[in-house]
């Protein structure tokens, strides 16, 4: 019995110096990031700036590579059939990992068996954009315009099944409104309907219509935050502007590795974005995009993955909608 406990022992040392060697030593050779993403977009923006940081803190190259197309699962199915050791990672938002699931009864995947979550990166909360033509000032004119158009009034997303579209859902169920979706495939078609006034209102955020806000083709109505944003003081949150109460709609992008990836590399990757995202230049376009930096460790951001996949399936099941 003494011999059994003595190897066991031995065993569980050799397991653990090797898992800390591993955790000291990675990375020693260059680690990609697939994202489903075009080039320029914020998502692939971020990923590269936090590149640039991990590249000089780790003296390893950061590849980005992107994949997009096919609601995202060109990247995930690149990753997922990538050797579990922290060299593949894939950063993508909560779209992916915890809304397609709900949407399609087949996908190439599972997010909860076939990926770890590694580290947040960041998330963002979601305008209620108008013309800047409209003739709204508030939530409330929006909402009073809705009842008397008798669903004629319209509101544009990126598609079925998207964030912005279980969003304005959600707005409409808790209003009692009814209202006309309007899909695009591109996001620049969508705002720009926005502010020719082709479609009523829009939900977006900040890095999404900065341009056209900055040029004064659209305007924010509110958030739909609990709290205003510092880069933009003078617009409301929607319970403010006469909106339902504790209303919120935002996105998040994180890093996921295939699932097996030793709990040392995960801690390891963890550890070295929280350190990205605290660095000055980082800090300062976050702000400008209306970025939240957002840094837990790996269980909390399993747990916050599980409470998102929860809240959307609800949805979804409510407003009964499925892309399959």
């Amino acid at each position: 019995m003494k011999k059994i406990l003595t190897l066991a022992t031995l065993i569980l040392g050799v397991l653990t110096c090797s898992a800390q060697a591993q955790s000291s030593s990675y990375p020693t050779r260059s680690v990609r990031a697939v994202l489903p993403y075009s080039v320029g977009g914020g998502p692939d923006t971020v990923a590269r700036m936090i590149g640039e940081q991990l590249s000089t803190a780790w003296k390893q190259p950061f590849i980005v590579e992107n994949k997009p197309g096919a609601n995202g699962w060109l990247a995930l199915g690149e990753v997922k059939r990538s050797a579990a050791d922290g060299y593949s990672i894939a950063i993508v938002d909560n779209t992916h990992m915890t809304l397609h699931p709900h949407l399609y009864k087949k996908m190439p995947f599972d997010p909860a068996r076939d990926f770890v979550a590694a580290a947040p990166i960041y998330s963002t909360h979601f305008f209620i954009v108008v013309s800047a033509n409209s003739p709204w000032r508030n939530v409330g004119d929006l909402i009073g315009a809705a009842h008397k158009a008798n669903g004629h009034l319209t509101y544009g997303t990126w598609g079925i099944g998207s964030v912005a579209h279980l969003g304005s859902t959600i707005l409409q169920q808790r209003t009692q409104m009814s209202m006309t979706h309007i899909p695009f495939k591109d996001l620049s078609q969508l705002y720009a309907a926005v502010a020719n006034g082709d479609v009523d209102w829009a939900f977006g955020t900040a890095a999404t219509v900065q341009n056209l806000y900055q040029a004064k083709r659209v305007k924010f109505l509110a958030l739909a935050a609990p709290a205003r944003l510092a880069a933009y003081p003078d617009v409301p949150t929607i319970a403010q502007a006469g909106g339902p109460q504790d209303f919120e709609l935002k996105t998040w992008v994180a890093a996921f590795a295939p699932r097996g990836t030793p709990q040392a590399v995960i801690e390891s990757l963890n550890t070295a974005i929280a350190a990205a995202l605290r660095t000055p230049a980082i800090k300062q376009r976050f702000e400008t995009f209306g970025f939240n930096a957002w840094s837990v460790d790996a269980p909390g951001l399993a747990r916050a993955v599980n409470e998102d996949s929860a809240h959307f399936g609800q949805i979804v099941q409510k407003a009964n909608i499925a892309l399959d």
